[in-house]
């Protein structure tokens, strides 16, 4: 995982359950070598709970803004239910690295 990611993954947990997040993964450049942290972004898969309270599209783009002010990068947040380009669902499933699961996370704490 990536070392910058690695070290705020109990404040990403954090946000994950403030933002009504089932499943969160980190694809793309920051899953390898590729990463430059000066330049790369984060690139997230995104599941929110449907039950979780409030808009959908509030807690994606606070979400989104939080994990920004976090990570000191930009974030490309993207739903996996609406990958339609097979080329970029490849590049993602190659590269993909589960960082939050709530349903992990409930069974671990």
């Amino acid at each position: 995982m990536n070392a910058m990611l690695a070290r705020h993954l109990p404040d990403i947990a954090e946000l994950c359950k403030r933002y009504g997040v089932s499943h969160l993964e980190l694809f793309g450049s920051a899953t390898g070598a590729n990463f430059h942290p000066e330049h790369s972004d984060f690139a997230f898969l995104v599941e929110l709970d449907p039950a979780a309270s409030g808009s959908r599209a509030r807690r994606w783009t606070e979400l989104a803004d939080a994990l920004e002010s976090l990570l000191g990068r930009p974030v490309d947040l993207v739903n996996p239910r609406y990958i339609r380009n097979r080329y970029f669902l490849q590049a993602v499933n190659d590269s993909r690295a589960v960082v939050y699961d709530r349903q992990n996370a409930e069974a671990a704490g």
